[in-house]
C-alpha cells in the first residue's frame, strides 16, 4: 500500500488525481477570507493527470510472439510468461496472466497487478479483489463464471500508473486472450483500463452508462474496486453499472 502524502501540495495533487479517476470535472475550493464567504468552483487540471492514449502498433511492428495465435489460454500463457518486452519484466515477481472460466461470456479487465497479485500470480486478490468478488456475487456471478485479467501482466513499481508504451506492448497479449475466450461482453474496471483500451482521454464518469466496443465486443465501463475503497459513495453508481451489465448479459441467454 502506498504511504499517504503529508505535504499539503502533495495531498492536493493526490485528491485531484483521485477525483479525475472518478470522472469529476470541477472541485469546490473554499477561501478562508473574511470578505469572501462563497466557495469558488475551479475546473480540475485534466491534461497532465489524464492517462495518455495508448499508441497503436501495426501488426508488422509486433514481435513474432505477439503475431501468433494460440489454441488455448494455457498454451498462450506458457508462451508469454517470460516476457521481457518492457522494463517491467525485470522488476516483476510473478507474471499475472488471468484467472477464471476460459469459456466465459463475460470478461473483466483492470489496469495492472498490485503487490498481492505480483506475490501470488493471480489478478485481483488483494482488498480490491475481495470487493470485486462481492460485486460479482451481487449480480449472481463467481470467479468461476467470468474471466478476470489486466492490461498489464506485470506490476509497475510502487503501483504507479502504467506507462503508455507498457500498455502498447502488453495489449496484444490481452487481445489474444480475448480472441481465445471470445467473450460476449467486456467490463473495464477503472479510468486507466477504460482510457487505455478505448484509446480516449474522456473522463471515466463520461464513459460510464453507455456501451462501447473493443475487438468487436460490447464494452461497459465502471469504477475500479480500489476507487470504491477510497470513495464508498461511488458504490451506488457501480451498482447501477452492474445492473446494466447483468441485464445485457441476460439478453444473451
Amino acid at each position: 500500500m502506498k504511504p499517504k502524502p503529508t505535504d499539503p501540495g502533495a495531498i492536493l495533487r493526490h485528491a485531484i488525481r483521485a477525483h479525475l479517476e472518478l470522472g469529476t470535472t470541477e472541485v469546490i475550493v473554499e477561501r478562508r477570507k473574511s470578505n469572501q464567504s462563497e466557495p469558488i468552483a475551479r475546473p480540475l487540471v485534466d491534461p497532465p493527470l489524464t492517462a495518455p492514449v495508448v499508441p497503436t502498433l501495426d501488426i508488422v511492428d509486433l514481435p513474432e510472439i505477439q503475431r501468433q495465435h494460440f489454441g488455448s489460454l494455457g498454451e498462450h500463457c506458457s508462451a508469454i510468461n517470460t516476457c521481457q518486452l518492457c522494463e517491467l519484466g525485470a522488476t516483476r515477481n510473478k507474471f499475472v496472466y488471468g484467472v477464471g472460466n476460459p469459456n466465459a461470456k463475460l470478461l473483466f479487465i483492470g489496469e495492472a497487478p498490485g503487490a498481492e497479485e505480483d506475490r501470488l500470480g493471480d489478478p485481483f486478490v488483494g482488498r480490491a479483489g475481495q470487493l470485486l468478488d462481492k460485486i460479482l456475487a451481487a449480480i449472481k456471478f463467481t470467479r468461476q463464471d467470468v474471466y478476470i485479467a489486466n492490461i498489464l501482466k506485470c506490476r509497475p513499481p510502487n503501483n504507479r500508473d502504467p506507462h503508455p508504451d507498457e500498455m502498447a506492448k502488453c495489449t496484444p497479449y490481452l487481445n489474444e486472450q480475448i480472441r481465445i475466450i471470445q467473450p460476449k461482453l467486456i467490463c473495464l474496471l477503472g479510468r486507466i483500463a477504460a482510457q487505455g483500451l478505448l484509446k480516449t482521454t474522456t473522463p471515466l464518469g463520461k464513459l460510464r452508462r453507455r456501451w462501447h466496443e473493443h475487438e468487436g465486443v460490447p464494452v461497459l465501463v465502471t469504477y475500479h474496486p480500489a476507487a470504491l475503497l477510497r470513495f464508498p459513495a461511488y458504490k451506488k453508481e457501480t451498482w447501477e453499472d452492474m445492473q446494466l451489465l447483468r441485464a445485457r448479459y441476460d439478453e444473451l441467454a
